[in-house]
């Protein structure tokens, strides 16, 4: 096919990128630390760490990973932990030792979580002490054999430290640990130097966890290359509006999410931003202040939080003189959210499309332009083709697998080998499982999911996994997911339930749901019906689910 889109591509942007510029994320850190080693690199809860100080800290933490635990290159490491400042001392102090990364969603229940450490075969956890219930409950089943756990005041200033301290007292949101644990103030006061690794650009940097469509979670295996190829890809793309050392970033989307990784941390830290972690943007009111306090130029966001944000009339009176673009990630922005943020704020959302398995972005809109319906252009020195069921390439705005070839695209599956062949044509392009068209102009449009997939609140959601669990609580006969449009999530999550048990309720099966789902999974609707409607092998007509 041809690269019509490279037609369309903004001035001075070339149709590939140059030859990487650094051989791993250690060395791309390494780089920007001593560039911009005075300035403010994190910003969180009224306290600053600079370039340097996350340099400093994040050696010292590798540090003590090797010489006392002897983590190294055939070690796996999860984090769970929010946007705080200990979040990317711990990421980039892992990715010292040569060691992969597991990124975890905090919210995860005790049963999730031990799929995932089982699957990865993590043998280290960093994790925020109050998410240690959940872990606690599963550890002995998992191969951890090492509990290191921050504190929400960690690396806070001389200021600050107490206040938090005092504000999680009276909350009664502190709790004594074992002391077979090990705290994160001993890794980032630890003096003791050791040797550095020699990390290469195909060595593994995440095991980074997605749905898969058989019910379980399954890990793509991004390396050094694929995460410091996206960054200079973007970089490429956004490069004549940016000021390098000058941008101040809010970080509202979590640091364990792959499209806040690569473009909050990693872009905008090679730039030499300031990064500004908001630890719970659901606390709207604080969240604002933050806002008014900083003359922010750069705002990343799921299309709920953007409309959460325009709820509140403090937003709208901030002072937007500085917002240079904001970006939407991790699902779809709708057109009435665009035409509302741009009325109040001046400021475009720019669009954008990525999965997990590219790390994360695709394609991306050009920041100047208003909503068009698109996903954007395919960034440099990625192609594109659009295939039918037979692996038969498409024509111009004929609608078919959008599958996606690049520097971006991830390795293979964690331990996965018939999914990972699956995953690819036969020439080598990533099967997404979206239904797109390429239009006249080179722009992308998403017609239809291939896949099951919902997403809700930017994340993930695979019916099957719903409805495994679901199918095992007393009651249930049988039951079906699907996901319908809506306005803030971008797809509510509907349970239909078939009961052989006449008091089973619904309060009954959200109750059992809020146990075993985190939040984004658990179904907004639960709706009892006869019948699942089925094919003649017996698999859920998920499209008659939706007319229901």
């Amino acid at each position: 096919m041809k690269k019509i889109w490279l037609e369309h591509y903004p001035n001075k942007v070339a149709s590939k990128i140059s030859e990487l510029n650094f051989e791993s994320i250690v060395d791309l850190v390494d780089h920007a630390s001593e560039k911009y080693s005075k300035q403010v690199a994190f910003h969180n809860l009224n306290s600053n760490m600079s370039y340097s100080e996350t340099s400093k800290y994040s050696k010292r933490f590798s540090s003590y990973l090797r010489n006392e635990l002897n983590i190294s290159k055939e070690s796996n490491i999860a984090i769970m932990l929010p946007n705080l400042l200990s979040f990317p001392i711990s990421f980039l102090g892992s990715l010292r030792t040569g060691a992969k990364v597991i990124n975890l969603n905090p919210l995860l229940t005790s049963r999730e979580l031990r799929d995932i450490l089982v699957d990865s075969q993590a043998d280290t956890i960093i994790v925020l002490d109050r998410f240690l219930n959940v872990l606690e409950q599963i550890l002995t089943d998992t191969k951890i054999k090492n509990v290191i756990v921050c504190k929400p005041y960690d690396l806070l200033s001389i200021v600050m430290k107490p206040i938090v301290k005092m504000v999680l007292f009276f909350k009664k949101q502190t709790r004594n640990h074992n002391k077979k644990y090990i705290l994160f103030t001993e890794l980032i006061n630890y003096k003791k130097e050791s040797l550095e690794v020699t990390i290469k650009r195909d060595d593994i940097a995440l095991l980074q966890y997605t749905g898969g469509t058989t019910g379980g979670s399954k890990a793509a295996l991004l390396s050094h290359k694929n995460l410091v190829a996206n960054v200079q890809q973007l970089e490429s793309w956004v490069d004549s509006i940016i000021c390098e050392g000058e941008e101040v970033v809010i970080t509202a989307l979590p640091l364990y999410h792959i499209f806040s990784l690569t473009v909050n941390f990693l872009y905008f830290f090679k730039i030499g931003a300031k990064n500004i972690l908001i630890t719970n943007p659901r606390d709207i009111k604080n969240f604002i202040k933050v806002l008014e306090k900083n003359r922010f130029t750069v705002i990343t966001a799921v299309n709920t939080l953007f409309n959460l944000l325009l709820t509140s009339s403090k937003f709208k009176k901030i002072n937007f003189n500085s917002l240079k673009f904001s970006v939407g990630g991790g699902m779809a922005v709708l057109e009435s959210t665009s035409k509302k943020w741009k009325k109040f704020t001046g400021c475009e959302i720019t669009q954008g499309y990525g999965l997990t398995e590219t790390s994360p972005i695709v394609t991306v809109n050009p920041v100047d332009e208003g909503f068009n319906g698109s996903i954007g252009l395919p960034l440099p020195s990625t192609d594109i083709s659009i295939r039918d069921e037979e692996d038969k390439e498409l024509d111009i705005n004929e609608p078919g697998e959008l599958c996606v070839k690049g520097p971006q695209v991830m390795t293979s599956y964690w331990n996965k080998p018939e999914e990972t062949k699956n995953a690819f044509t036969k020439d080598g392009y990533f099967k997404t499982g979206d239904i797109a068209k390429i239009r006249d102009n080179g722009y992308i449009e998403i017609v239809d999911r291939k896949k099951d997939m919902i997403i809700s609140s930017g994340f993930n959601v695979y019916p099957n996994e719903i409805e495994e669990y679901v199918s095992n609580y007393e009651g249930v006969h049988e039951c079906g997911v699907v996901g319908k449009p809506d306005s803030n999530r971008g797809e509510m999550i509907i349970l239909y339930v078939v009961k052989d048990k006449e008091n089973l309720s619904e309060s009954d099966i959200a109750e059992f749901c809020k146990k075993g789902l985190t939040i984004y999974k658990q179904p907004k609707k639960i709706i009892f019906i006869d019948e699942i409607p089925k094919n003649n092998v017996g698999k859920i007509l998920r499209r008659k689910l939706r007319d229901l």
